[in-house]
């Protein structure tokens, strides 16, 4: 009897755990209800009759013809289902179930077809409605998927079993035909979570391979260029840790369990060296995000992941996540001073992309003062999604950021081009005319004959955030410095030089509820063309300075002025070139040669230079 008992109370212990598996995902009750919180505020977005999410329309401005209404979300369905799972409550498995069966179906699974394997964004708009499909959907769909292969398979009916790992293979295999690179940092990070788990997992062993490989491919591309080529990107960075995470938790293989971990510390360097405490923010240059100040979102990312000595935000409402507890991000122990108060200055400089020719490299460069941060990146582009010069400080009443963009009848212009050199707090910077780029997009909407028609093109200095103590004078005009204050800081501002097209800009100050802005209008009235292959000069040149409150001398006038390069054609390109010169006062003058004609990215950047002194802060090995 005594050797039949010792089964039997093995077997009741697990039979008792299976009823209560949740105690295993949820460290302790706090983050267990943060949880419940976060899926019953989802499940009040539930359509019962589509089975799917649904809430309002709202997009980046691409992929979808969409411009308004309600829709229902593959994505977010699936991400909720996966919670549903999670939850571990025997009445939800119905309505997970049925989400699985309803999402699934509108994923496009015929091998011969252009779209194999991805799903659309909306129910309400089939992929051959989209403007393009987006083929990141296999990569964000069979995450989710993977999540139901690796933990609720046995719970699932056999039908539906057989459905969800079809249905993931079904993305690998559209993931394996795109091979993204690896400087498509956060989809070549998932996408080879996906396939390598999914290999693993289901037993495909070319598929296992080859998310291997890929793997590999990512480690050594971004050991040679130094960094992600999606660098310090808020949103993406994230997402990159996540699937760092993911791997670790998920991935069995050992040879990829040893690239993961540096790659895990990598990522967390990548925050840790830029992150302002005193104003919560994550400074800048930012490859990519969808916002200036960090969401909420962010913050309690990062809040989990420095543990609970580092106070970001409140535990329960850090947790308050669908799929936190499943993610396990953590900061490896060292970098959690980067996260709190900073008491001396730094400047943090890195190389984005680090080219080992004589092209410029693309190099960030952070001031990082107790009061504000200020960071740029020598060599980017205005794209909406793009944060290439961009400070932060905390004012009275929040945090308050500050940005250079360029609006195209009011939507931020890609086509221009934006090179800085700076030095601490600051900056000499340029805007320029690219004649091969997107409109509203880099790529997805390439401009035909460098050609747009415009009602209004200008370059603004954005204030975001709480805005309500920031002092601007009431006009200004070109070559005018404009003084600007706000909490802790105190900054100036001048366009130097507005060279466009032959017309004469000028100058507008304006501000609302949610902003200010100092505006150089290059052009306003009706529509008209502007063909940039024809233009023979647009160039904007400006300088922006920021401060602690109160040491910023009363005389200031950016000392700046230019002359003509000598040498006009380089590099084979014919272009007027200029030569623009900042003297600071105790302090190495700042240097930055442009072409001034539109030109194309590769030839802009060939024909610029900058530096701080003697130094060249384009190039990483001359730093």
């Amino acid at each position: 009897m005594r050797d039949l008992r010792i089964p039997l109370m093995g077997l009741l212990m697990l039979a008792m755990a299976g009823l209560c598996p949740a105690a295993d995902r949820f460290s302790n009750d706090v983050r267990r209800q943060a949880f419940l919180r976060a899926l019953e505020r989802q499940d009040a977005q539930y359509d019962p009759a589509e089975q799917m999410i649904r809430g309002e329309f709202s997009s980046p401005g691409y992929h979808t013809t969409l411009k308004g209404g309600t829709v229902h979300r593959t994505r977010e369905s699936l991400e909720y289902a996966v919670a549903l799972l999670d939850s571990d409550r025997s009445e939800r498995l119905p309505r997970a179930e049925a989400i699985l069966r309803r999402v699934i179906a509108l994923q496009d699974q015929d091998p011969n077809s252009n779209t194999y394997g991805i799903w659309p964004w909306f129910l309400e708009e089939p992929l051959d409605r989209m403007s393009p499909p987006d083929w990141n959907w296999a990569d964000f769909c069979g995450v989710q998927l993977l999540q139901v292969v690796v933990d609720h398979s046995d719970r699932l009916p056999e039908d539906l079993r057989q459905k969800v790992r079809d249905s993931v293979l079904h993305a690998a295999r559209s993931i394996q035909r795109r091979d993204v690179g690896p400087a498509y940092t956060n989809i070549a990070l998932m996408g080879t979570y996906v396939t390598l788990v999914a290999g693993e997992r289901l037993d495909v062993r070319d598929l296992f391979t080859y998310g291997k490989q890929r793997l590999q491919r990512f480690y050594d591309y971004t050991e040679e260029m130094g960094s992600f080529a999606e660098y310090n990107s808020p949103t993406y960075t994230c997402v990159a840790i996540e699937e760092i995470s993911r791997m670790i938790r998920h991935v069995r293989d050992k040879d990829s369990q040893d690239l993961l971990t540096p790659l895990n510390r990598f990522a967390w360097r990548h925050v840790a060296c830029r992150f302002h405490a005193q104003s919560k923010q994550w400074s800048g240059p930012h490859s990519r995000s969808y916002s200036t100040l960090l969401s909420p979102e962010t913050l309690a990312f990062l809040q989990r992941g420095v543990g609970e000595d580092i106070k970001l935000m409140p535990q329960a409402q850090a947790w308050e996540s669908l799929d936190a507890h499943r993610l396990g991000a953590e900061c490896p122990t060292d970098y959690l001073s980067g996260f709190r108060d900073i008491v001396v200055p730094r400047l943090e400089i890195e190389a984005f992309v680090h080219t080992r020719t004589d092209d410029p490299d693309t190099i960030g460069r952070t001031w990082l003062h107790s009061d504000f941060s200020l960071g740029s990146v020598n060599l980017g582009d205005l794209w909406n999604q793009r944060r290439p010069l961009v400070g932060f400080w905390q004012s009275s009443g929040g945090p308050t950021a500050v940005r250079i963009r360029c609006l195209h009848d009011g939507y931020d212009y890609a086509s221009a081009t934006l090179l800085t050199v700076q030095d601490k707090g600051d900056v000499l910077g340029a805007v320029l005319f690219a004649t091969d780029r997107g409109d509203t997009h880099i790529s997805l909407d390439k401009i035909a004959g460098a050609t747009i028609g415009a009602r209004d093109l200008r370059v603004r200095l954005q204030f975001e955030g709480v805005v309500d103590g920031l002092t601007l004078p009431g006009k200004a005009e070109l070559h005018e410095p404009i003084r600007f204050a706000s909490g802790p800081i105190e900054g100036v501002f001048s366009y130097h030089s507005a060279e466009f097209a032959d017309l004469t800009p000028r100058v507008e100050i304006g501000r609302d509820s949610e902003g200010a802005w100092i505006d150089l209008i290059l052009y306003h009235g009706s529509s008209r063309p502007f063909d940039f292959n024809r233009i023979a000069e647009a160039a904007v040149v400006f300088t922006l300075s920021i401060v602690p409150r109160g040491t910023m001398s009363l005389d200031i006038d950016p000392s700046v002025h230019s002359s003509i390069e000598s040498e006009l054609t380089i590099a084979g390109i014919l272009s007027p070139r200029q030569k623009w010169i900042r003297q600071r006062r105790n302090a190495e003058m700042l240097f930055l040669t442009i072409p001034t004609k539109p030109l194309t990215t590769k030839e802009q950047i060939a024909a610029s230079y900058g530096r701080v002194g003697d130094e060249n802060p384009w190039k990483i090995e001359d730093l």
